[in-house]
């Protein structure tokens, strides 16, 4: 494995340092996200934060400005307040302890010991979707991974097979074969250093394995938003910690409501009642979209109305319409401000 590691593995930025730091932030970074997606993003947020004490005195908006479009922004808001601890409590180094690591926000099982491992050489093995599916057609084992019982039998099996003496090295090893060898769907099983110990490819299932999860059904929903924008060309932003608060990541966004049917109606009614506002008949309807959150598929109806001037209410900002692109937004609120953008041209 070491020597196919070697040999084999990709050139990634943050394999080119020993950096607690810098490694740590990329394996925030690699979660839910590819890693041809994250490579950018991982350098311009250290072009901006080259160390934690830039991260930890830096504001939570030019956080999230740098994280944008990454999505998961708890993880940029955890990131940020484990920075804050790091100066403060570990003298501005990611603790090598793996209680102190576990005790900073955002880090559980995984990152602890991916960062311990790379950085500090500790005998940690990793346990992720990629080394589970390695070590499941391994053994052959057919059942649900994500049950809890199982998931700690595969973790003990990780640490058994751990090569102690390079302990970084065979967790970026095992990581690397199940995201480029043993591949979820269709596993090159005639490249990979391992195939002769692996039960799965003798018994002429490896592609079979590891079982699928049941999914939870996909639940349909209509939010219904709007840009409200005055002849200077600025808009009202809120902060709505509601239902929605997965949606538009708990950021700033234009005023929006869950609808059942009627979405002018619906919205008119949820402006009056939360805005005080009245529409008076001069709601345009711009063109729909979709997003998509964990197992939610929604329909974005958004609206542009024309105002004299923009209410004010509490946790709302104005900000000009042109300036929302430097602004720390989430996705699906960047596909609002584009609908209603398409509408001026």
């Amino acid at each position: 494995m070491l020597s196919w590691f070697a040999k084999c593995k990709r050139d990634l930025p943050w394999r080119r340092t020993s950096d607690p730091y810098r490694i740590w932030i990329s394996e925030i970074m690699l979660q839910q996200t590819r890693v041809a997606a994250a490579i950018p993003y991982y350098e311009r947020f250290l072009a901006k934060f080259p160390t934690v004490e830039a991260l930890a005195r830096a504001r939570t908006e030019t956080v999230l400005g740098r994280w944008a479009g990454l999505g998961y922004y708890s993880r940029a808001r955890n990131l940020h307040r484990a920075a804050k601890e790091i100066v403060t409590r570990h003298e501005g180094r990611f603790p090598a302890g793996h209680d102190d690591a576990l005790a900073l926000p955002g880090i559980g099982n995984y990152t602890a010991a991916a960062v311990l491992s790379i950085a500090y050489g500790q005998p940690l093995a990793v346990l992720d979707g990629n080394v589970a599916r390695v070590i499941a057609r391994l053994g052959a084992v057919r059942v649900d991974l994500r049950s809890p019982s199982v998931w700690q039998t595969l973790g003990s099996a990780a640490q058994d097979l751990l090569e102690r003496r390079a302990p970084g090295d065979w967790n970026q090893a095992m990581m690397e074969l199940g995201a480029t060898i043993c591949e979820p769907k269709s596993p090159r099983c005639e490249e990979c250093p391992v195939a002769k110990w692996c039960q799965a490819h003798k018994l002429g299932i490896a592609g079979e394995l590891p079982v699928a999860r049941k999914k939870r059904a996909t639940v349909k929903v209509t939010i219904a938003a709007v840009v409200l924008l005055n002849p200077q060309g600025d808009t009202l932003l809120v902060r709505q910690l509601d239902s929605d608060g997965d949606l538009f990541s708990r950021m700033w966004q234009f005023p929006a409501v869950e609808i059942v049917s009627d979405a002018s109606a619906e919205l008119a009614k949820y402006l009056r009642s939360k805005f005080n506002f009245e529409v008076n008949g001069n709601m345009i309807a711009l063109a729909n979209d979709r997003h998509a959150v964990t197992y939610r598929d929604i329909r974005l109806a958004p609206f542009l109305i024309s105002v004299d001037r923009l209410p004010r209410v509490a946790e709302s900002r104005t900000v000009s319409f042109s300036q929302l692109g430097k602004l720390p937004i989430s996705n699906a609120t960047r596909k609002i401000a584009d609908a209603a953008r398409a509408r001026f041209q």
